[in-house]
């Protein structure tokens, strides 16, 4: 064995320097370090959110029972213009109005939020967190376009009208407002983190809601929006774990502002969720689909369920970087049971042998 083959023991136990490549190809490849670990929980994360995904267009989108029941949430708003005393011309002039509102507000809201992320992002000097952030809310609207435009259709298994049968799965509005919310999560320091995407994810739920209430999108466009784009955060997040972008964050007492808005969300996503499920189970299999009241009861249920899974998504992401700190450098990482030689690196302590 050639002398600078040999496994060299002299030297001291030193933790490993962050961003030194010995750090990224030993420490941050040990299963007990912290990247690993964020690294495998956002991957679980992402693997869940894309076969959420999965199971929302399949139940919703590819079964004759889903599509009844989204047309309902659809018809159900006109309805619920005409018992008012409103013409159906009206309300379809109302809708029109509103779907027009909104398709100005998301692209306002679109480029000022871009804004306020490099913003955000070149003050504090997190360029890789900058990109991460404006990757997320580009990679989200591509994926929504490509997804509802070229992969994923919507057969009309019912005879709906053609009004009713345009396909519109994944949402781009709530990509828009979602992917915003998750930019957010990276470029905001720790500390600023709950109640700044609190207030985001508050407006990110209440255009989702708007969307089905208008009658812009069904609920599974919604809910399928809010999973991709967590789908997508949650695979920038990985990646920035793999370069050793995440720390263990200084936690202390939670802060008020952060209590003002994480409460409310909270109660958004399980009193929006049970009531939409209760809802969304009596008008899908309870009632008779020929009853007057199905339509009403299911357009009560979409907003309902859109409204709690949005915060509940949003709730998941800022409990998947519960005390993790993006974009700084990590702790240096001490190698059990190893000594660090300057020029040599780390390497097991035994003692110098030949093979034969």
């Amino acid at each position: 064995m050639a002398p600078h083959d040999r496994l060299r023991t002299r030297g001291s136990a030193q933790p490993l320097e962050a961003g030194t490549w010995w750090y990224a190809a030993v420490a941050g490849e040990a299963a007990d370090s912290f990247s690993a670990r964020v690294r495998k929980r956002m991957r679980h994360a992402w693997l869940g959110s894309v076969l959420l995904v999965a199971i929302v267009y399949a139940g919703l989108t590819l079964t004759a029972t889903g599509q009844r029941w989204e047309n309902a949430v659809l018809v159900g708003g006109l309805t619920d213009g005409l018992t008012d005393g409103t013409s159906a011309a009206g309300t379809l002039a109302a809708a029109s109005e509103a779907s027009g509102t909104l398709q100005h507000l998301t692209v306002f809201s679109l480029a000022v939020a871009l804004i306020v992320l490099t913003a955000i992002g070149m003050v504090r000097g997190r360029y890789a967190l900058t990109v991460a952030a404006l990757g997320t809310v580009a990679g989200s609207l591509v994926l929504a376009e490509v997804l509802q435009r070229f992969l994923l259709g919507r057969p009309d298994l019912v005879g709906a009208p053609p009004l009713l049968a345009q396909n519109t799965f994944p949402s781009g509005h709530t990509a828009v407002a979602a992917s915003v919310m998750a930019g957010l999560v990276l470029v905001v320091p720790y500390a600023a983190r709950g109640w700044a995407v609190g207030l985001c994810a508050l407006w990110s739920t209440a255009v989702g809601t708007y969307t089905v209430a208008a009658g812009w999108n069904r609920p599974s466009d919604t809910i399928g929006a809010d999973l991709l784009v967590l789908a997508v955060a949650c695979g920038y997040l990985a990646v920035l774990a793999r370069r050793g972008k995440v720390a263990t964050a200084r936690t202390g007492p939670v802060p008020l502002r952060t209590l003002v808005v994480t409460v409310p969300l909270a109660v958004v996503a399980v009193c929006g969720l049970s009531l939409g499920t209760s809802l969304l189970v009596e008008s899908m299999f309870v009632l008779d689909p020929a009853d007057p009241s199905v339509p009403r009861i299911a357009h009560q249920a979409g907003p309902a369920l859109v409204a709690g899974a949005g915060a509940a998504v949003a709730l998941l992401l800022l409990g998947l970087l519960r005390r993790v700190d993006v974009g700084v450098r990590p702790a240096p990482y001490r190698l059990a049971s190893t000594v660090v030689d300057e020029e040599a690196g780390p390497f097991p302590t035994e003692a110098d042998h030949e093979i034969s």
